[in-house]
Formats: C-alpha cells, sequence, structure tokens
C-alpha cells in the first residue's frame, strides 16, 4: 500500500505540473478535467487488479492514452515535455507489477503514445530523443526487474531457514522440557522408592518397639513415631510436587513470552509494578495467571491485525494480584467471548477473582484481579 501512494504522490505532481502548461483559454479545459478525473479513476482501482494481469495491462493502456488526450499539444504550443514523464511512470508501473510480456508490450503502448503526436504534425520531441529515452528507461526498468527478483528469492530463502530456525528452536525447548520432566519424575521415583520406603519402615519397627518396651520410654517413642510420620508426609508431598508438570509462576510466563519473541510471532511490552515478583500466590494462582496471559495473547495472534502486546502485573498493598494483557491493534470482526476466555473466567473466578474483558475501537484489553492469600506465618505475626 505504501508503494501506491509513492506512486500516486508523484504522478499527482507531474500531472499539475503538466496541467499548468497548458493554455488557460483553450476550449478544451473542460475535456481536459474530465479526462484527469478518468485517468486518477484508472489509476485508483490499479490495486484491485494486480492479480489479473491483463485486466491491468488494459487499464494502464487506458490511463496513458487518457494522458496523451488531455496533454495533446495544440498547433501553436510548444511540447508539454511532462507527458514523457507521465507515460514514464505508467511504465515503471508495469515493469514493477506486470510479468515481462505485458509490461514489453505496454512500453510498446507508451512509446507510441509519445511520438503520435510527431507522426500528425503537432509539436513534439525529436523521434530520436524519444527512441533513446525509450531504450535508456527500458534498460533502467530490465535491471531493476532483475535485481527486485533476486531480492526477492533472497527474500523466500531468509524465510524458509527463519522457518526452520525457530522449528529447531522449538524442537530444542521442546527436548529441554522434556528432559527436565523425566529427570523431575526419576527424581520423584528414587525418593518414593528409597527414603519413602525406609521412613515407612522406620514407622514400623518404631511401633514393634513401643509395643515391647516399657511406660517410661512410650512417649520418647510415639515422639518419633510422629516425626517419622511428618518426615514421610513432606517426603509424598515433595513427590507430588515433581509430578506436577503444570506450568506456573511469574517464572513460567516470562519463558512464554521469550519463546513467543524468539519465534519472532509478537512483541511483548512486560513490565512490573508494586511488588508482584514478591507476591505471595499459591500454585493455582500461579496457574490461573499463566493460562490467562497465554490464552490472551493466543487470541491476539489469532484476531488482531497487530503482533504487538502489553503484559502488565502489579500487587498493590500487597492484597491483591493484577494482571492486564492489552493490544494497542483493533480486533477483526465482531468480538465474541469464545470458550478460551469462558474456561479463564471460570477460572479466575473459582479463585474469587475477578476477570474484564473491554473492546474499545483502538485497544483491545483483559484485566484480571486475584485477591492474594497472606501466609500463616504473617498472620501469627501480626496477630
Amino acid at each position: 500500500m505504501r508503494t501506491f501512494w509513492i506512486w500516486l504522490i508523484l504522478l499527482f505532481a507531474i500531472w499539475l505540473c503538466a496541467l499548468l502548461q497548458l493554455s488557460p483559454e483553450s476550449s478544451m479545459v473542460p475535456w481536459s478535467i474530465l479526462g484527469s478525473a478518468l485517468f486518477f479513476g484508472a489509476f485508483f482501482i490499479s490495486p484491485l487488479l494486480r492479480q489479473k494481469p491483463a485486466l491491468l495491462s488494459l487499464n494502464l493502456t487506458l490511463a496513458s492514452l487518457l494522458a496523451v488526450f488531455v496533454l495533446w499539444p495544440g498547433k501553436e504550443d510548444n511540447f508539454n515535455p511532462y507527458t514523457l514523464l507521465i507515460l514514464s511512470v505508467l511504465a515503471g508501473k508495469a515493469a514493477y507489477r506486470l510479468p515481462p510480456v505485458h509490461a514489453s508490450i505496454l512500453g510498446l503502448i507508451c512509446a507510441v503514445d509519445a511520438l503520435a503526436p510527431y507522426a500528425m504534425g503537432y509539436p513534439s520531441l525529436p523521434p530520436a530523443y524519444i527512441g533513446l529515452f525509450a531504450v535508456l528507461l527500458a534498460i533502467g526498468f530490465a535491471v531493476f526487474r532483475n535485481v527486485s527478483q533476486r531480492a526477492t528469492a533472497a527474500e523466500a530463502r531468509n524465510e524458509a531457514l527463519l522457518g526452520e530456525y525457530r522449528k529447531l528452536k522449538r524442537r530444542m525447548a521442546s527436548d529441554e522440557e522434556l528432559a527436565r520432566r523425566e529427570e523431575r519424575a526419576q527424581v520423584g521415583r528414587d525418593i518414593h522408592d528409597s527414603v519413602g520406603h525406609k521412613l515407612t519402615a522406620l514407622m514400623m519397627q518404631l511401633e514393634v518397639f513401643r509395643m515391647q518396651r516399657d511406660a517410661d520410654s512410650e512417649d520418647q517413642i510415639i515422639k518419633l513415631k510422629k516425626l517419622a510420620q511428618e518426615s514421610l508426609y513432606e517426603t509424598r508431598s515433595a513427590v507430588k510436587a515433581l509430578k506436577d508438570n503444570e506450568p506456573g509462576g511469574l517464572s513460567a510466563i516470562m519463558r512464554l513470552i521469550r519463546k513467543l519473541e524468539a519465534e519472532s510471532v509478537i512483541k511483548v511490552h512486560f513490565s512490573v509494578n508494586h511488588g508482584a515478583l514478591s507476591a505471595p500466590l499459591n500454585n493455582d494462582q500461579s496457574i490461573a495467571v499463566y493460562r490467562a496471559v497465554q490464552e490472551a495473547l493466543t487470541n491476539i495472534m489469532k484476531h488482531s491485525k497487530s503482533r504487538e502486546a502489553d503484559v502488565m502485573f502489579e500487587a498493590p498493598g500487597g492484597s491483591v494480584f493484577r494482571f492486564e494483557i492489552s493490544n494497542p491493534g483493533v480486533v477483526q470482526g465482531n468480538f465474541r467471548e469464545g470458550f478460551g476466555l469462558s474456561s479463564m473466567r471460570e477460572r479466575i473466578e473459582n479463585l474469587k477473582g475477578r476477570l474484564e474483558i473491554l473492546d474499545n475501537r483502538d485497544r483491545f484489553t483483559v484485566r484480571g484481579t486475584i485477591p492474594l492469600i497472606i501466609p500463616s506465618s504473617y498472620e501469627e505475626t501480626t496477630g
């Protein structure tokens, strides 16, 4: 689209200079205005015909004929030099947008249009000048087309290499995560098979020893048995935590953001305010925040025109944890809350939190608030 506006501004400037060369007393002024309107109308619809070379060639041919008609010199006037520039712009657009055969045909038509006033006895540039100008222009366009095709091919190769690099990076990240999970599972099995079994055996032996000893040492044995039970419980909790593969916490969210940015999928502006890093989130809360960020970023990649997002965390006062994911782009189509956002809302509300989804004209925002559970040690200290 940017290229079209560059062509249009350049063409408009040349056309304005060409009209200033016309005589204001000429009876052809109304026809010149009508021809100018038709010329720019034809040029405006040219982007719609990019996928249809034959129609685009016909459209540019019509524009060249209109240019010659509007800027046709009078018998007493000098040749309008801007006509040659306008035909050159049309030939350049053909070289840029059309296949070689269609571009060559249009170039010949523009050359014939430039020579038409001379052939009909009107003021014109020398045919030799127009011929040399056309040859030099054709050489320049051929070089440009060759360079452009090479650049396009190089860009395609770079995109292919970048795609392979992204796949390799995803595979390495997946393999690394799989290795960590296997290692955690192995550590959990080792703890369960060694420490857990030995603690269970110790408890059984303590129970047998208690039954065989007298009443004086029974209290001490009961304390030892309770200590062994607590150790077994903590061991089982540690094994359960090692087996839990559900991602969570701010560190997991940071890994998600780094992964998305490394794959050049989306650019994330991440900010942490008001003690969010030290907020006492439990496992369920961390998972809920992680899933909310993941779902919001996924929706942005799927439905938004922009590939940019702002992620903000804060814990003002230490009583609530707030997160916000916003997108400066406009969501394509009418917004409807789908299954992902509904699941996110249900997960947040199960934690006594609140989720807001704001769809403004220029910004889409997902905002959540989760009440923090104050640690028991803090309650005991303040109590």
